[in-house]
């Protein structure tokens, strides 16, 4: 079942940049996370789409890296950003520059520009960067899309726009953090976090940023939203860092509950759940790492 949003042919995934980059590979590394999406809904050039999703912390690692994989800023159409965060979001003007077309879509929740602030070890800012603003999106060539909503991003593929029905046990990120409301310290939930679906015949597959709206969660977004109940893949950061072993073991329970296929992962998910994953799921559990590629169908 495919329902309204359509069906993908292929969809090729390449980790521009992760927290580990391996062995000899002579790419950068850097704590954050960007991906590069090649979508193809039929045959021929105008039924492909290039999206980047997320930044990194700076545009520096992941323009390293796309020239040694051979990925051309020029042919990214789409930047989708997954949530606010500095090391999601800190390269996009940069990029954009890099890029050199005009009008090209930032798809973002409509409340990412909001003050962010980390309190744990200490107080500091890790939102949206001054050098990020809209102002300067525009300026690079960028036209920023602002939506709560879930946004069709071409045949196959679809934003799941703002987790609001959040399973019990995710109720709350695992992270403390703040933001500011009518001059109030308020606890922030992380309302923007948000991911992309594609849909391809094996199944949907699932490309998060840090999974701050919880991945049990998100994943049941996906199906609802899709109706299409086969996972076929979860790919990105699941920040279970911070989770205790409880949530952990609910979260990994979960996923084998829902028969998820495979499960990328790395960035901010933590050594205790990646060890948790390896053991409970075996080779369905596959460790991120910059420069690798996922093809689908495989």
């Amino acid at each position: 079942m495919t329902g309204e949003y359509g069906q993908l042919e292929s969809l090729e995934i390449t980790v521009l940049l992760e927290d580990c980059a391996g062995y000899d590979t002579g790419l950068l590394s850097q704590h954050g996370a960007s991906f590069l999406l090649e979508a193809r809904h039929k045959n021929g050039k105008r039924g492909e789409r290039v999206i980047l999703f997320d930044t990194g912390q700076s545009a520096q690692p992941v323009l390293n890296n796309m020239q040694i994989l051979r990925k051309d800023p020029q042919d990214i159409d789409l930047v989708f950003l997954s949530h606010c965060h500095y090391d999601h979001t800190g390269g996009l003007v940069d990029i954009l520059e890099a890029n050199n077309r005009c009008r090209v879509p930032v798809v973002a929740h409509s409340t990412i520009y909001r003050p962010n602030f980390s309190i744990k070890p200490s107080f500091r800012p890790v939102g949206m960067g001054p050098e990020n603003s809209l102002q300067a999106i525009e300026k690079a060539g960028g036209e920023a899309i602002l939506t709560d909503e879930p946004l069709p991003l071409m045949p196959g593929a679809v934003t799941t726009g703002e987790i609001k029905e959040r399973v019990s046990f995710e109720a709350a990120p695992t992270l403390s953090l703040l933001t500011l409301q009518d001059g109030k310290n308020i606890p922030d939930r992380m309302a923007d976090d948000t991911s992309l679906i594609f849909i391809l015949q094996e199944g949907l597959v699932i490309v998060t940023g840090c999974s701050h709206a919880g991945i049990i969660s998100i994943i049941e977004a996906a199906v609802r939203l899709t109706g299409m109940e086969q996972v076929a893949a979860v790919i990105g950061g699941f920040h279970l860092v911070d989770a205790d072993e409880e949530r952990i073991n609910k979260t990994v329970k979960a996923l084998i509950t829902m028969n998820v296929k495979k499960i990328y992962t790395g960035h901010c998910t933590g050594l205790k759940a990646e060890a948790k994953m390896l053991t409970e799921l075996g080779e369905r559990f596959c460790r991120l790492r910059t420069g690798m590629k996922i093809i689908f169908p495989e």
